[in-house]
């Protein structure tokens, strides 16, 4: 079940999002303390009141959240959207990053009329490809997206799903 973050779940979202593998793969800040789990929270409302980013926290019942799954938008190309995702590490091999990015394609394909979503995943993230996978996804002919955050140089390989079909 997904639903909106919402300011209790502060605490659930810290011990979430500080794992080394979620501060190697995302752009999200490390350490991940409530300080910055408030500082998320703020600037996540603000997307999803701005129209560019709808981020929703992955339940097993609608309580405790397990993981996220993002849906970003940009006025470059209005009927595509980029997907991502995390879980965290005490609920992993559940295949929810998975099944709740299987309700994000159905929400973006029904109710928002898109016409293709994306994923950028680094060549090294095998579980983030399995999940690719898993959802539908793949690999686009793209070339690789560049980038240096934290420090480090990396590449982002384009997975797609076309809604169209």
């Amino acid at each position: 079940m997904l639903r909106e973050w919402r300011e209790d779940d502060l605490p659930a979202m810290s011990e979430l999002f500080d794992d080394p593998d979620i501060a190697h793969f995302t752009p999200l800040v490390t350490p991940f303390d409530l300080d910055a789990a408030h500082a998320y929270l703020a600037k996540a409302e603000q997307n999803r009141l701005a129209d560019l980013r709808l981020q929703l926290a992955i339940t097993a019942d609608g309580g405790v959240p397990l993981g996220e799954v993002l849906l970003i938008r940009t006025d470059l190309f209005p009927l595509v959207a980029n997907i991502g995702y995390s879980v965290g590490a005490k609920h992993r091999g559940r295949r929810l990053a998975a099944r709740a990015v299987r309700v994000l394609i159905a929400f973006a394909r029904d109710e928002m009329a898109l016409d293709r979503v994306q994923l950028q995943i680094e060549p090294d993230n095998g579980p983030s490809m399995a999940v690719a996978r898993a959802a539908g996804f793949r690999l686009a002919g793209d070339p690789p997206i560049v980038l240096e955050e934290k420090g480090r140089a990396f590449s982002l390989h384009t997975w797609s799903r076309d809604l169209r079909d």
